[in-house]
């Protein structure tokens, strides 16, 4: 069923104009109100019943799937976040986090405080399922009943929410980490309700580096400078998960070092792209081609995207900026990745600045000169690679910071592999 059906069949029930009710529910799923949720929510506004289903199915967590209605678990509580959205034109305050049996886990949204803290465990009766990125999610409306359970849930799964940034991971919420800020900076930003004003940087612990946005704008996280951060949420930003602060999020100085190993963690390719992206990795591979693309290109003014034709697909017809960048394939027998060098890198790696470029293209009245020349240099030789991947679906890309040949001999990788495959 559609947002009109729903709609003509809400206006319908309670008498009203059909357009105002789809107005209403369009709004409040604009900001991922669960359906169910927003149509008690206009029932409420015009005086209907809250339409509540007929009563739930018990479950465990393992056998909720996204086609159920409202369900029953009984759970333990491994982690309770606060955030604040904007709900029907009004800031509200939302509980989010996990439940966990001996089955597995799942997240939720609570729409009101049910009272209940990490490591309690409770019953939970009448919460709606919704699919979140392809996962069934627990919410918990004006109409779900929560009940403390005398006998501890017995669960796998550690409450509390102590993370290591490594282990962090889009969509967790109510998670605790001790970081050093490593970048810093306070920037202003336009959204729907004007300027706001943001600290954003990079903050880095033993096992990762993650970018983080400070929805606050803290002063007191200065670059060096330790903390404990309670209570974060992750989103994903640019293919990668990003530490996000709120104003419920608690900060304390440390007064320990948060020690942060300088390198970043070196993974096989198809590990890394299955993690679904990361920020900071290292991996090791073959270069097996220059991806068309590459070399000389020009870029939107206003944008930066990559000219077509001298076209921006959203700008149209513009005067192209000069520019660098490699797209290459990197292959290590577990995965494949596509790097993408930037100026600074693929002037390195053609071994000439841009303007000695241009001028070889000038003469061979033929930009392709250039990507030629960095494939005759390139392909076939392994490379170690260190950057920002991200995933999607039109693959993984890493966006190098580092892009260094290795010292292996290519005659001894060579027998190696064949070693390999003939055992």
């Amino acid at each position: 069923m559609n947002v009109d059906e729903h709609a003509e069949e809400l206006a319908s029930t309670l008498g009203v104009d059909k357009a105002e009710v789809k107005s209403d529910l369009e709004n409040l799923l604009s900001y991922s109100v669960p359906i169910d949720e927003a149509k008690q929510s206009i029932r409420r506004k015009h005086g209907g019943d809250s339409g509540a289903s007929a009563a739930p199915t018990s479950k465990d967590v393992a056998d909720i799937d996204t086609d159920d209605g409202n369900v029953t678990v009984t759970v333990q509580v491994l982690t309770v976040g606060k955030r604040s959205i904007r709900y029907q034109g009004e800031e509200q305050t939302i509980r989010e986090g996990e439940f966990a049996d001996a089955t597995g886990k799942i997240s939720y949204t609570a729409w009101q405080d049910f009272g209940f803290e990490a490591g309690d465990s409770v019953t939970v009766g009448n919460a709606n399922v919704r699919e979140w990125d392809g996962k069934p999610e627990l919410n918990l409306g004006q109409s779900t009943t929560v009940a403390v359970e005398t006998n501890p849930v017995e669960t796998a799964h550690e409450t509390g929410g102590d993370t290591d940034l490594v282990d962090l991971r889009a969509g967790d919420r109510g998670r605790n980490v001790e970081v050093r800020v490593l970048e810093s900076e306070e920037r202003v930003i336009s959204g729907r309700d004007g300027d706001t004003t943001i600290r954003s940087g990079v903050v880095a612990d033993e096992s990762a580096r993650l970018p983080f946005t400070d929805w606050g704008a803290r002063p007191e996280l200065r670059e060096g400078e330790a903390f404990r951060f309670e209570d974060v949420y992750v989103r994903e930003f640019r293919g990668v998960p990003q530490v996000n602060l709120s104003e419920f999020t608690t900060v304390t100085p440390l007064s320990r070092e948060v020690e942060v190993n300088e390198n970043a963690p070196r993974m096989r390719i198809g590990e890394a792209v299955g993690s679904g992206g990361m920020f900071d990795v290292e991996v090791v591979g073959n270069l097996l081609e220059v991806r068309d693309g590459s070399g000389l290109i020009e870029r939107c003014p206003d944008c930066g995207r990559v000219l077509q034709n001298g076209q921006c697909r959203t700008h149209g017809d513009v005067d192209g900026e000069d520019d660098m960048r490699v797209k290459a394939i990197l292959d290590d027998g577990n995965g494949t990745v596509t790097a993408v060098l930037d100026r600074e890198l693929t002037e390195r790696l053609y071994g000439a600045p841009m303007d000695d470029a241009m001028e070889a293209a000038r003469e061979a009245m033929d930009k392709e000169v250039v990507a030629d020349e960095i494939r005759r240099r390139v392909v076939g030789r392994e490379f170690r690679v260190r950057g920002n991947l991200s995933v999607d679906d039109y693959g993984a890309n890493l966006e190098a910071t580092e892009f260094e040949e290795t010292e292996d001999d290519p005659a001894d990788r060579a027998a190696a592999v064949l070693s390999e495959v003939s055992a």
